[in-house]
């Protein structure tokens, strides 16, 4: 046994845990961590239960800071908490990210690493939209999960870097959803998904009077920045190709793929872009994010002249303060806090009014679910009535409510009118936008897509809500049977959702050989790819109800 080993061993036996223990806990991405419980539910156990053969430990693979070893399962190299950049705790707050911290002796990556600090929503929906991710909150949360079909083989695949949902306030890159270990084995690919700082310790802007801290209403982007920075100087021992790399996510993870497109610092590090229901065509302009910080350092008791003065504050007591609540009310939402347009990391809104030049040669994929608005609603939404329908309608769209619904209507004679309600307010009209804009450019393709598949779960009242199509891209839909079902319909689904992803990502075209031609999109033919149990190219399939949607946008703006 070698020294290294040996002394994982012995750390081990020293607290009672076998290293199989830890080992099928990692493969589940539990938040096992010494001197704590393996599973923090019974449904990640029984996961780890039915999934725990064939697990050995992983070949060991050099990184810029220090060797690293995962495990091995189903043909997949899995690394875990893996650091891509150093601790952001006191006095490194709001600062921009630093290099990992460097180690000698080869380091185990088997377990989770930390997510951001965060307060999780109010209404129960899991952190990071995916669900059991099962870890810990800390200041050293800027760590990638990897998975790879083998290592140090000198062989180029392309790399995919997951950016989670969640807003730009909560979430987890280590949810169970977003595990990479399929995609890497059926499609010879390298997957990443990271945490990130978030809420207030990534988005609190305090570069107004002090210029240390000129990049804090960056900093959760700039951390991804340093993601990728790592992935160029890393990724080739894990079998990935730094010249290939695709950023992709969705909710929130689009947002911050929307952002990364119009960064300069970003340039040259990805070459392909997936936007899942995520399409960001502004972001906060620095007026108004100096409103927000003002009002936040009013309850902390903080002056503009005293920011160090927030090193110090628990970190508690700071997510308190970015609640919209009253002092001590944990139920209110979080304030207004994402990537700032500062005029430094982020020189202009990423796609208004055009798209950013700055990525113009970087291929986009991007779309969005029909229903999105199921995810959010409260369920006496789901079984609206006629009359119900129309009030909820009218409060958004006063009096062209009537005729927007008979124009919705038309082409949906069967709809119910809750799933109407939910089609007009959720339609796609930014992805649409960022699709045309990005075509505009005529250097790079933009393929747009509108995913229709309807989920069984709740009885089917949630039709296609927002999230639903992230375990089919991931081909995860097993894992997650509390959003997609059982049914026999779901896994030849998924093979066409991953295939397509992981192709996009090999060549910057998301035609899979086997599946019909997908033309990239233009404000003429607005082809689109109808995604269902079957799939179809439709040229401009909402044509009526965006051309109702924009003549009623240019009437609101006058």
């Amino acid at each position: 046994m070698s020294r290294e080993a040996k002394k994982s061993t012995d750390i081990f036996s020293s607290v009672g845990l076998s290293r199989r223990a830890v080992l099928t806990s990692s493969l589940i991405g539990g938040s096992a961590v010494i001197g704590r419980g393996l599973f923090t539910d019974q449904s990640s156990a029984a996961i780890a239960a039915k999934t725990s053969v064939g697990i050995s430990l992983g070949a060991v693979v050099e990184t810029n800071s220090g060797k690293i070893r995962g495990v091995y399962h189903n043909g997949v190299h899995v690394f875990r908490g893996v650091p891509y950049a150093a601790s952001t705790a006191p006095p490194f707050r709001f600062m921009p990210p630093r290099k990992a911290e460097t180690w000698t002796e080869v380091r185990d990556a088997f377990q989770n690493g930390h997510e951001a600090r965060q307060i999780h929503p109010q209404n129960g929906n899991p952190a990071g939209s995916g669900g059991r991710a099962n870890v810990l909150q800390g200041d050293d949360c800027l760590v990638a999960n990897i998975f790879t079909p083998s290592v140090n083989d000198a062989r180029k695949r392309p790399v995919m870097l997951w950016l989670h949902g969640g807003g730009y306030g909560y979430g987890s890159g280590m949810a169970l959803e977003y595990d990479g270990t399929n995609l890497a084995r059926n499609y010879d690919v390298v997957v990443l998904s990271i945490n990130h700082r978030l809420n207030m310790f990534g988005y609190l802007y305090l570069g107004s009077k002090d210029e240390r801290y000129a990049d804090s209403g960056m900093a959760g982007m700039l951390d991804i920045v340093a993601s990728l920075e790592w992935i160029r100087d890393n990724i080739s021992n894990f079998g990935g190709n730094p010249g290939n790399v695709t950023v992709f996510g969705q909710s929130g993870g689009g947002g911050k793929v929307s952002t990364l497109l119009a960064m300069p610092l970003a340039k040259g590090l990805f070459h392909k872009a997936i936007v899942e229901s995520g399409s960001t065509l502004r972001q906060v302009s620095a007026d108004a994010a100096q409103k927000t910080s003002a009002r936040i350092l009013a309850k902390l008791g903080v002056d503009l002249n005293q920011l160090d003065r927030l090193q110090q504050i628990p970190p508690e007591k700071l997510l308190q303060a970015a609640l919209t609540g009253a002092p001590g009310d944990a139920s209110g939402n979080m304030a207004p806090l994402a990537p700032v347009v500062d005029g430094r990391s982020l020189p202009h809104d990423p796609f208004e009014p055009t798209a950013p030049e700055v990525s113009a040669d970087v291929p986009l994929l991007v779309g969005t679910v029909e229903t999105e608005g199921t995810y959010f609603t409260q369920a006496d939404m789901l079984s609206l009535d006629e009359q119900g329908m129309r009030t909820q309608l009218h409060k958004r769209f006063g009096d062209a409510t009537d005729a927007l619904i008979e124009t919705f209507r038309k082409n949906r004679p069967k709809a119910t009118p809750s799933e109407l309600y939910f089609i007009i307010t959720s339609f796609p009209t930014a992805a649409i936008t960022q699709a045309e804009r990005k075509s505009a450019l005529k250097k790079a393709p933009a393929y747009l897509y509108l995913f229709t598949w309807r989920t069984p779960v709740n009885g089917g009242t949630l039709l296609t809500p927002h999230t639903v199509e992230i375990s089919f891209v991931f081909d995860n839909v097993w894992l997650m049977p509390e959003m997609v079902g059982t049914g026999p319909e779901i896994q030849p689904l998924a093979d066409k959702m991953s295939a397509t992803w992981t192709t996009f990502a090999r060549t910057g075209n998301p035609r899979v050989s086997n599946l019909l031609a997908w033309p990239a999109y233009n404000a003429i033919d607005r082809s689109t790819m109808i995604m269902n149990n079957e799939w179809s190219v439709v040229n401009d399939p909402t044509r009526e109800e965006r051309l109702a949607l924009l003549k009623l946008a240019e009437q609101t703006a006058v």
